[in-house]
């Protein structure tokens, strides 16, 4: 007891003893440098509206940073605009503009490294090269910023949010557009990525390498070079995502590449050249989620083991499971397919006849991709009838035994 009383008068004291410094240009303090320059540790900053050009803003003690109707931050083309290190810094309220580019150095708006407890929120970011950068950092927020980019080819374009070599970081309520990659994770664990809008990005939405025991979840990623992918990663948990009118030749909902033991449930894949890719993909389930108006729901390939493809939505894709080999290690049980034509004698609502999802023409499709100009075509529909009947080239074990005659309600 006396232990706590102690501790709680501390925190009274600490908190008497921390100020609050105004910086405006009609003020006694005219400068954000000079601002942090008198703040101590617990201080609070805040800063009126304006124009601040002052070269690299940097800060490094424990203060709250806070703008006032988002004063502007102007890197004037060329510097960062601000960079943190340290730990307790919360920056919110500000406009950032003009940071530096370059192609070969990751420039950012607002570059945190070797840091810890960091809150970046409600900010606004336009024309960075990276808009928030972070490295070698633990337990740090990023919420409710809007980050606006105008990059129009790869080489010369960062990322929205670059995390690199850290752990425990929350990515939420964010929007994002206009950037190379609009999140971007190597080498990240234990961190969520939840309620962000990552929309025309030239590459993907959100991007992941290396990074393992993550999660992301309620996402929207909509209109991207592609929706996201998701590279040499093991335990990533991907829940309750938007992925919607990401079209290209090489687009996709989701890219998995050399994933294992991860989870795809409650997702919804909209209107994508392919819904899903999986390759070299390992223990993945796929869980819950609804297919509809894709180019092509799934994509499995043959190196592909383990996978349960269970409980989904298949309705109005123009292939729903297309593969580039024989072989067959993963199930594709108890879905429901628009395109499954079988009954249900016993009433039970599943299907007495299995469904084999992966047709002739997608098959033909895989391996001469010129094909895909005989779409609709009579001559196609006929094969596909009659493969269905007697299947020779497409998988055999790759089959729906229990498919449902109605679809879920997801």
């Amino acid at each position: 007891m006396r232990f706590l009383i102690l501790v709680i008068f501390v925190f009274m004291q600490l908190h008497a003893f921390s100020t609050t410094i105004i910086v405006g240009q009609q003020k006694a303090v005219k400068s954000i440098k000079k601002g942090i320059e008198l703040a101590k540790d617990g201080d609070t900053v805040k800063v009126m509206p304006g124009v601040y050009k002052e070269g690299s803003i940097i800060v490094k003690k424990s203060i709250t940073l806070i703008g006032i109707h988002f004063p502007v931050i102007d890197g004037e083309s060329k510097v960062e605009n601000m960079l943190i290190s340290g730990r307790q810094i919360s920056i919110s309220g500000f406009h950032f503009i003009n940071s530096k580019h370059s192609s070969y150095i990751d420039y950012s708006a607002i570059n945190i490294i070797d840091a810890t407890k960091i809150n970046i929120s409600n900010n606004k970011i336009t024309d960075a090269h990276f808009a928030i950068h972070v490295s070698n950092s633990t337990h740090c927020t990023i919420d409710r910023n809007s980050i606006t980019g105008h990059a129009t080819i790869t080489q010369s374009a960062g990322n929205g949010i670059h995390i690199w070599k850290s752990a425990n970081i929350l990515v939420t309520n964010n929007s994002i557009t206009g950037h190379r990659d609009g999140i971007y994770f190597e080498f990240v664990t234990h961190s969520d990525i939840r309620n962000n809008k990552s929309i025309n990005n030239i590459r993907y939405g959100l991007h992941f390498m290396f990074s393992h025991y993550n999660h992301y979840a309620y996402n929207l990623f909509k209109n991207n070079g592609a929706g996201v992918a998701v590279m040499y990663t093991h335990h990533v948990s991907m829940e309750n995502n938007i992925f919607t009118q990401n079209w290209g030749a090489s687009s996709y909902g989701i890219l998995l590449k050399d994933i294992t033991d991860s989870k795809i449930i409650n997702n919804q894949f909209l209107s994508n050249t392919t819904g899903i890719l999986m390759e070299g993909c390992n223990r993945i389930d796929v869980k819950r989620n609804s297919f509809n108006h894709n180019g092509w729901a799934m994509k499995v390939q043959a190196n592909c083991e383990n996978n349960v493809i269970s409980t989904n939505n298949f309705k109005n894709n123009t292939f729903d499971i297309a593969t580039n080999g024989t072989s067959v290690m993963s199930s594709f049980d108890h879905n429901y397919w628009d395109k499954y034509e079988g009954y249900d004698l016993n009433k039970d609502g599943i299907g007495d006849v299995a469904y084999h999802p992966v047709s002739l023409y997608s098959m033909v499709i895989e391996k001469n991709p010129s094909a895909l100009f005989l779409l609709r075509s009579f001559l196609v529909t006929l094969l596909d009838k009659v493969e269905k009947t007697m299947p020779a080239i497409t998988p055999v074990e790759l089959v729906d035994k229990k498919p449902t005659m109605k679809p879920f309600q997801l």
